[in-house]
């Protein structure tokens, strides 16, 4: 299949979709979907779709710059990979280890959450994973019943709904907007509360848009959790991406007592440049994580040994590596905010975290570029790659049409050159 086809036939919609269609439509059986309807219904990643469409048409040859993914230009810090080829020469790390993760590794994360948020918990309380996205679902999937409501602040990565509806809950969107920096309050939040709200899923710095909750807003909204009974899902992979005077705070360090409620979720992916080691975590009360080791016991066990191994030499090492990366991207950062705000019909907010730019592209929709009138911000993002080979994502994938997502974690003069390509191509609109 040429690139061009495949590329078309992601705009139509997944393939997964398509197969099922055609299957219930058969007339050789009965009307059912070759699929489970809670597989089918799942949408493809939009973040990993965009960027896989962007290095297609790159290695056909086209100069195609891709914001696309949440993933650092960097390579992982030497002392990691180092660590990682000690550890392939070991026979030890031939070998299945605990589900839960190594011993040491645990023990690591532990420290490193009480150095880094001021958090105490066991190594009993860790879970290893296979990345933030197998924690997510470990966690949903561990205390959800079906029909639970879990409240979800949008903009959302794409990921959150997904893992929701898999363990059988029901998110419930709270739509924010740069007004408030894409802040939820908790006017809004008690808005959106029934009597079937299980959790809150709380995420602070955010993907996509950057936002990060004052120390004060964070421990006000753990509270109004704490006096409803609910549970809080906090994911805080982007913990130490944070700029200027804003400041990242754990749930469970400012409302101790919703400790016994709460589960955090991380990983190595972002701090360390470790986005293909595919080591997360989540931390949790003791029931919860035993309960979350058993169901992976069942899915996939232990994550891979050389992997663990890395892990370990990146928590336990110093943070020199993960300053200077942060350094670089708070530069990008700027430049990103300053360059999309000189873009006509585009207004951006500037991100207080995480390494992304959440700009709105209202002002564009409808006009006349080069012959089109995009309607909706993935039309825009489908024009946009076709025409300035560009890749970005469309607001529709996390809950709100009308923006795209741009990563400024690629290099500088890329950076440059892609939103230069894009401001080009806006300003011819009519």
């Amino acid at each position: 299949m040429r690139v061009d086809d495949e590329v078309e036939l992601s705009r139509a919609g997944p393939v997964c979709d398509d197969w099922a269609m055609r299957a219930s439509s058969s007339s050789a059986g009965p009307a059912t979907s070759r699929l489970s309807h809670r597989i089918a219904s799942i949408t493809e990643s939009a973040t990993l779709a965009v960027d896989a469409k962007a290095k297609a048409l790159k290695a056909s040859g086209r100069p195609v710059i891709g914001f696309g993914a949440g993933e650092p230009d960097f390579p992982t810090p030497d002392y990691i990979v180092e660590a990682a080829a000690a550890a392939c020469r070991d026979p030890r790390n031939h070998r299945y280890t605990p589900t839960p993760g190594l011993p040491e590794l645990r023990e690591a994360i532990a420290d490193k959450t009480a150095r880094d948020s001021g958090y105490q918990v066991s190594p009993a309380q860790v879970l290893v994973t296979n990345g933030g996205k197998q924690a997510l679902y470990n966690a949903y999937a561990t205390i959800l019943d079906p029909g639970d409501e879990v409240i979800l602040p949008a903009p959302y990565w794409t990921t959150y709904p997904e893992s929701i509806r898999l363990a059988g809950g029901r998110p419930v969107e709270v739509q924010t907007d740069e007004s408030t920096g894409f802040l939820a309050t908790i006017e809004q939040l008690e808005a959106a509360r029934t009597p079937r709200t299980k959790v809150l899923t709380f995420v602070s710095p955010s993907n996509p848009t950057g936002g990060v909750y004052s120390p004060e807003q964070v421990e006000a909204i753990g509270r109004w959790a704490l006096e409803r009974g609910l549970w809080v899902i906090t994911d805080e992979i982007y913990e130490h991406l944070v700029y200027g005077d804003a400041r990242f705070a754990s749930v469970p360090t400012l409302v101790p007592d919703l400790a016994e409620r709460c589960i955090v979720v991380n990983g190595v992916a972002k701090t360390y440049a470790m986005t293909g080691w595919r080591v997360g975590w989540l931390l949790g009360p003791p029931d919860v994580v035993k309960a979350a080791t058993n169901l992976q016991s069942h899915a996939t066990s232990n994550v891979g040994n050389v992997s663990q191994r890395a892990a370990i030499a990146a928590l336990t090492g110093d943070l020199s590596a993960v300053e200077m990366m942060r350094e670089a991207f708070d530069r990008r950062r700027q430049t990103m905010v300053r360059m999309l705000r000189e873009i006509p019909g585009v207004t951006c907010a500037e991100p207080q975290g995480a390494f992304y730019c959440y700009p709105s592209v209202a002002g564009v929709l409808g006009k006349d570029i080069r012959g089109e009138r995009p309607q909706s911000s993935a039309e825009l993002c489908a024009l946009v790659l076709e025409q300035a080979e560009v890749a970005m994502v469309p607001g529709e994938a996390f809950g709100t049409p009308g923006y795209v997502r741009l990563s400024y974690a690629l290099g500088d003069d890329d950076l440059a050159e892609g939103v230069s390509r894009f401001h080009k191509l806006v300003a011819e609109a009519r």
